[in-house]
């Protein structure tokens, strides 16, 4: 006799099977974040192994270890944060899927570091405390690691809640802090303290002004023209070669300080050169692509598609130019009062400690910053193509024109506020056309309870951003001091 189940002993076993395959699939789903927590520290591991590996024969080794694993760690906070600002618009406009911007992230991210990466940084975060007022090197190599630690705690710590920050502020809190806590505060440059401070206010108006007004010629002169297609053959040519100048002069004054020392003048010629040359070159592109298509809008999207994607690989290629250094400028410093007894004003960064900023980045990026990038893609405010090449255009003008009138900026502050200033100025514009409409008669006026649920811009999201750009210099100061503090009566 067949001992086979029959009957409701089938389905009894497919039920429990089926729970199986549910517990199955919790477990993995569970599982994932430990997976990437555990490839993050893996790679700190060897990055510490390196240091130690390095650094084997020195007195302080163990110092030069842990410092290589805090660089690490902070790098990789990068990663998931800063970089979610360059490709966030690119994927909230559809552009870019989300692997494919993570790919072309990591890619152009370790290519700027290791390739165009400034070989000098300023190892007290641009003169922000005095070398001289700090006792001996071992203390300065606490102040160091406490910056360190404390920057890419922040960092960490701005990611979970959902906050795109300046990493670069970071790290400038957490020296401030720590200079503070190891030699008072006469050892703080207060006037370069203040520009920062206004930097807050400057980076993030000056980015969404420039996107704003970009996105409203958009509208004047291609969207709301009765022929759309032939306003953009003759538009679309002229805001990409805008767009290749800008970035033109950006990497030639931010990205090739390894190469060759380039002034604001210079830049600039070198952008109205490639950006004429762009633009020849694109009208006749563009006049192809847009044969056969349809007047309206959808059709405008898909022109911008392109320039767009390569936007936000030019941002990614600048950021890992001009901002990792600043990252692991603690850790270089560490490395050189470690290496030869004493501490400068600047000093020069090992190749290994920027492959570890480089590749820490590229890790980063690729575990942890899908977070941010829905964040400042999708959250913040609706993007499409058009938007979001607003959104870039605006980064690239904005650091040009910032660093030729002296004023310091945030990239992170200016990304996030273009996204910002397009969609308030969306939201500006539907509240006009409303104003018109309710001038008609035979139009039905909205209740104010409507209007405001049609604000275009998730003021929670604004908020919490806001609150972070403005703590985050105080806060990784405050953390820097107490880390201090702690290791210096560890130490002794």
């Amino acid at each position: 006799m067949s001992n086979a189940p029959i009957g409701n002993q089938w389905k009894t076993l497919d039920t429990d099977l089926n729970r199986i395959s549910q517990v199955e699939y919790a477990t993995a789903y569970v599982a994932r974040p430990m997976v990437a927590t555990g490839i993050a520290m893996a790679f700190i591991v060897i990055a510490a192994l390196a240091g130690a590996v390095l650094f084997g024969q020195t007195p302080i080794s163990l110092v030069v270890t842990f410092a290589a694993a805090f660089g690490a760690y902070m790098a990789i906070n990068i990663g998931a944060n800063d970089v979610a600002n360059n490709m966030g618009p690119a994927v909230g406009a559809k552009a870019l899927s989300m692997g494919g911007a993570i790919l072309i992230a990591a890619i152009c991210e370790s290519a700027g570091a290791l390739l165009a990466g400034g070989d000098v940084v300023s190892t007290i975060s641009k003169g922000i405390i005095d070398p001289a007022g700090v006792q001996n090197a071992q203390t300065f190599i606490w102040a160091m690691m406490a910056a360190l630690i404390s920057s890419a705690l922040w960092v960490n710590l701005a990611t979970w809640i959902g906050a795109p920050v300046s990493t670069t502020h970071s790290v400038v809190g957490g020296v401030m802090g720590a200079g503070i806590a190891a030699a008072g505060f006469g050892a703080v440059n207060w006037p370069t303290m203040s520009a920062i401070a206004a930097s807050w206010v400057i980076s993030p108006i000056l980015g969404g002004a420039v996107a704003a007004a970009f996105l409203a010629l958009i509208k004047v002169k291609i969207i709301y023209q009765e022929d759309k297609i032939a306003a953009a053959r003759r538009w679309v040519p002229i805001l990409v070669g805008v767009m290749a100048g800008a970035f033109s002069s950006y990497l030639a004054l931010k990205g090739l300080k390894r190469v060759i020392h380039i002034d604001p003048g210079t830049a600039l010629i070198i952008g109205l050169v490639l950006g004429l040359a762009v633009w020849v070159v694109t009208r006749p592109m563009i006049h192809r692509q847009s044969e056969g298509m349809e007047n309206r809008n959808k059709s405008l999207k898909a022109l911008f598609g392109l320039p767009l994607v390569f936007s936000a690989a030019l941002l990614s290629f600048a950021h890992g130019a001009n901002d990792v250094a600043n990252a692991v400028g603690p850790l270089a410093a560490i490395v050189h009062a470690a290496e030869f007894g004493d501490f400068a004003a600047s000093v020069a960064i090992p190749t290994w400690v920027m492959v570890i900023g480089a590749f820490g980045i590229s890790f980063g990026l690729f575990l942890f910053g899908p977070k941010l990038i829905r964040m400042v893609g999708s959250q913040i405010t609706k993007l499409n193509p058009m938007r979001a090449f607003c959104v870039a255009l605006s980064a690239a003008i904005t650091v040009i024109l910032a660093s030729w009138l002296g004023l310091p900026v945030s990239s992170t502050h200016i990304a996030v506020g273009g996204v910002f200033g397009v969609g308030f100025y969306r939201e500006w514009h539907m509240e006009r056309r409303l104003r018109d409409m309710a001038l008609n008669p035979t139009v039905k006026r909205l209740a104010p309870e409507e209007r405001r649920r049609r604000k275009l811009v998730r003021r929670s999201h604004f908020m919490t951003i806001v609150a972070a750009w403005v703590i985050t210099v105080p806060a990784a100061a405050l953390m820097s001091a107490l880390i201090f503090l702690l290791l210096n009566a560890v130490v002794v």
